[in-house]
């Protein structure tokens, strides 16, 4: 049990591929994903407080909701904390394919846990609050699969770089889903030694053998994505450029953050209005420690401000 604030970085998760194949009878569908997380993301602080409350800073605050349906406050519940004052410092745009909500409710289950020595939800707890908090809690590269229960760990992938592109145009997740126009899809195969040699051999493979399902529909409700996509594909060094999740935030693979860094300011100087964010992708979310000592955590990693829409 901690005494002093707890402060935990809230990752953007990367889905690199996503595969819908099936859905269940209670209308949740069936996914097969690979994920990782990108070194640029939120971050949640929890102190001992009166009540359970919630402040929202940073660059990506303005107009989102503190109310009781928040996710960070939802993630508090869950862990059965009602006395608690939550800081979350917004940076990654919402309703963008990234788990941003997904990540800052995984963040403050561990920040929570930290600062009470309370144990974390079950499983089941912790898959109420999103299909993508349980992948954001376990924070390293995993194969994800089911409605987001199912997590497989990885075999160690190559050193990447990416770089995160989004118009500033949210999509939701809800109507992706509902414009999909098939939803029993070929799952995917298994990650072969030889994607795993260098940056360009994995993302060759990730390009030739898995796809994200989501794309057409998501294009349907904001034709933008199809900019972003082509942005990212025509800059030097891009090794796949690929939507994340249900959109509308796309990324781009390099194998080096000095190449991804180029092909930002590229991107930004044809679309300054776009959010970018340069990153290191990570086979796992950052220590607590280096979120806690790391001179301004992610203060320095978004290029640009979030979309001032409402959070849910």
């Amino acid at each position: 049990m901690a005494t002093d604030a707890i402060t935990e970085f809230a990752p953007a998760k990367i889905n690199l591929c996503l595969h819908v194949t099936g859905r269940r009878t209670d209308g949740y569908h069936l996914l097969d994903s690979l994920v990782v997380f990108a070194g640029v993301g939120d971050e949640v602080t929890a102190t001992r407080g009166q009540g359970l409350t919630l402040e929202i800073i940073g660059p990506g605050a303005a107009g989102l909701d503190a109310g009781e349906d928040n996710l960070v406050l939802r993630a508090a519940r869950a862990m059965g904390v009602a006395d608690a004052h939550l800081t979350l410092w917004k940076a990654l745009p919402i309703a963008s394919g990234i788990g941003g909500g997904s990540a800052d409710a995984a963040a403050t289950l561990r920040a929570l846990a930290r600062l009470t020595g309370r144990p974390l939800p079950d499983p089941a707890a912790v898959l109420a609050l999103g299909a993508d908090v349980p992948v954001c809690l376990a924070g390293h590269a995993v194969r994800m699969r089911g409605v987001g229960e199912a997590l497989s760990p990885l075999p160690q992938l190559p050193p990447l770089a990416c770089l995160l592109v989004n118009p500033r145009v949210p999509v939701p997740t809800s109507q992706v889903f509902a414009g999909l126009a098939s939803r029993q899809n070929p799952g995917l195969p298994e990650v072969p030694s030889a994607a795993l040699r260098s940056a360009a051999d994995f993302a060759a493979w990730l390009e030739g053998h898995t796809r994200n399902d989501m794309v057409p529909a998501a294009r349907t409700i904001a034709p933008v994505l199809g900019q972003a996509q082509s942005a990212l594909e025509a800059v030097p060094g891009c090794l796949l450029a690929r939507m994340s999740g249900s959109g509308g935030t796309h990324f781009g693979l390099f194998a080096t953050l000095a190449e991804a860094t180029v092909a930002e300011r590229t991107i930004r100087a044809a679309d300054p209005g776009w959010w970018t964010a340069v990153a290191d992708v990570q086979d796992h979310a950052a220590a607590p420690d280096q979120a806690l000592t790391a001179p301004e955590p992610g203060r320095k990693q978004a290029s640009s401000e979030g979309p001032k829409v409402k959070q849910s």
